[in-house]
């Protein structure tokens, strides 16, 4: 039986519907003492908010410690490279709240890094006071290059988008922490202690998910509940390893 690292978004649920078959098998897991995470780029979201938001949809049983949001891999990140850093943060709660979990500052004050995230308080004066900080030397990083996010009303700016505005306003790429960055997943699987051969990613992307635990060295599992379809895959250069149309078709035993 393969350890899981799993998306969230197109994959458990969309907006605020459960996808068929999520709730059995998130139980799965569970009876089956597997080994699992599962991965967000949402960078807002505190592992405990992920917790009630599945309760709320029926899904129980999960634990702050069934997460890892790209706020955290970010904020473990930077841990390894500067403890104790100083950060200008353009984000919300959740990436405030996993900074200081981890004993950095968040300052305008001569930063060591600009980190920047999806908000919905985004404004002139943070991208002002950003492109001032990383023009004059801070680090430029953002939590994940999802340029849109799915919403009840239709596809709403996402924390690409402002780093594109940023990018634009300093001539400077951002390094990005989350998927498809491999890192990510480097950093799951070295929270279940586990290796790539032993593991199997589970997503709705192709383009973030698939590409991310491909060149992770893992298996992976492409949905048809959420962005891609049968129809996309020949778009990309690489296939999943496996198509379900939903994770209630997965067989953990038999993986």
């Amino acid at each position: 039986m393969k350890n899981v690292i799993s998306d969230m978004d197109g994959v458990l649920y969309r907006g605020k519907e459960l996808i068929p078959g999520a709730k059995e098998f998130v139980a799965r897991l569970i009876e089956s003492d597997t080994k699992f995470l599962f991965l967000t780029n949402n960078s807002e979201q505190t592992p405990i908010d992920l917790v009630r938001r599945l309760e709320v949809l029926g899904v129980e049983g999960l634990e702050e410690k069934h997460f890892i949001t790209s706020a955290m891999a970010t904020a473990r990140f930077l841990h390894s490279q500067k403890p104790g850093a100083k950060v200008y943060v353009v984000g919300g709660g959740g990436m405030v709240s996993e900074l200081y979990k981890l004993g950095f500052s968040i300052t305008d004050n001569d930063p060591d890094y600009v980190v920047v995230g999806k908000t919905t308080s985004f404004n002139y004066s943070m991208l002002k006071t950003a492109t001032r900080l990383i023009n004059n030397g801070a680090q430029f990083i953002g939590t994940n290059p999802d340029i849109t996010d799915p919403s009840p009303n239709g596809l709403e700016p996402a924390s690409g988008a402002i780093l594109a505005a940023l990018e634009i306003a300093t001539g400077k790429k951002p390094y990005v922490v989350g998927k498809p960055n491999p890192l990510m997943m480097l950093i799951a699987k070295n929270e279940l202690g586990v290796h790539s051969q032993d593991t199997v990613m589970i997503g709705d992307r192709m383009d973030t998910d698939i590409v991310g635990g491909l060149e992770a060295g893992m298996d992976t599992i492409l949905v048809l509940s959420g962005v891609s379809s049968r129809e996309t895959i020949d778009e990309y250069p690489y296939n999943p390893t496996h198509i379900f149309n939903n994770v209630g078709e997965i067989e953990l035993d038999k993986l």
